[in-house]
């Protein structure tokens, strides 16, 4: 009977509630009706890794061949070095891709003159709308060996050129700095938006009691700022296979393709340009449940060592 009454009340509770938010539920529905049709409804066609896909007698008429993709991509000669360059790539960047925009976000946050805080924020957020082609062809100009502009310094000083882009060694290096010259800036935006929310008070207090500077961002800012920089780590090491394809394969040629052929280009070669559709399903379905795996371990890491993460 009592047990009646509590789910009655329960029910009357969610209409109650529902009536009281039903706008915000009816604006739900778009995006939902959006995600359902355009995200999850094409995922059917991830059955195709399992088959021997041919577009003539369409997906589900093809024959199952079981985890054969699968295997021929982990048998394959380039496997291990494919998975490294990705790794090696994917590390790299988040090392460097991760500090730099909350040191910067930081600088942003000690500059006191309004006007020049405004204009060094808005040139550094230029790049990020320039495109991944222009960024390249800035690349390439700059590193060219007949007439870069580095070549032409170091044939200034006597010195010989570098193919710069030909090198196996110097490649991930420009890779990872281009990225982050283009990046960093708009990276410093939702760190700059977590400190404006930092109460004024609390650094006043710091200032009476003689903190510096330094110990004021250490102690005031960075906790402060911690719960983001959680949130966009788990973010960023749930890509950690997810190297895109369009800037590398911009910057790649066969001089440095020992270091620049990662999951992401193989699977253009391999399905786009191979029409081996089934093959690179395969491969991409393994790449997205490693970063899938990536991601619930490092959100669980996150969870046990510290009270913010995504779930």
């Amino acid at each position: 009977m009592q047990e009646s009454f509590h789910m009655k009340n329960s029910k009357k509770a969610r209409r109650q509630h529902f009536s009281q938010h039903k706008w915000l539920y009816i604006m739900l529905v778009p995006p939902v009706v959006y995600f359902l049709i355009w995200c999850y409804g094409p995922m059917y066609g991830v059955i195709i890794a399992f088959k021997n896909y041919s577009p003539a007698i369409g997906i589900f008429n093809s024959p199952w061949v079981g985890m054969e993709n699968f295997q021929r991509f982990f048998d394959s000669y380039f496997f291990g070095e494919i998975i490294g360059n990705t790794l090696r790539l994917s590390i790299y960047s988040l090392l460097v891709g991760i500090p730099f925009p909350i040191i910067l976000a930081l600088m942003f946050n000690e500059l006191k003159n309004r006007y020049f805080k405004s204009t060094v924020q808005t040139i550094s957020y230029i790049p990020n709308f320039i495109s991944v082609v222009v960024v390249i062809g800035m690349v390439l100009f700059f590193t060219s060996p007949v007439d870069g502009v580095f070549n032409t310094i170091l044939a200034f000083f006597g010195q010989k050129p570098i193919d710069f882009m030909g090198s196996t060694k110097i490649f991930p290096h420009i890779y990872v700095w281009s990225g982050i010259w283009q990046s960093v800036g708009w990276g410093t935006l939702i760190y700059t938006a977590a400190m404006s929310g930092i109460s004024q008070d609390q650094y006043e207090a710091a200032h009476l009691d003689g903190a510096s500077k330094l110990q004021a961002i250490r102690h005031i800012t960075i906790p402060a700022i911690m719960p983001t920089i959680v949130i966009n780590t788990i973010l960023a090491t749930g890509g950690i296979l997810g190297v895109g394809f369009e800037k590398i394969l911009l910057m790649q040629n066969d001089m440095n393709l020992p270091v620049s052929e990662v999951i992401s280009t193989y699977v253009y070669k391999a399905g786009v340009i191979g029409a081996d559709f089934s093959f690179s399903t395969a491969i991409g379905l393994f790449n997205n449940i490693i970063n899938f795996s990536v991601l619930v371990l490092v959100n669980y890491f996150a969870k046990r060592v510290g009270e913010t993460s995504l779930w």
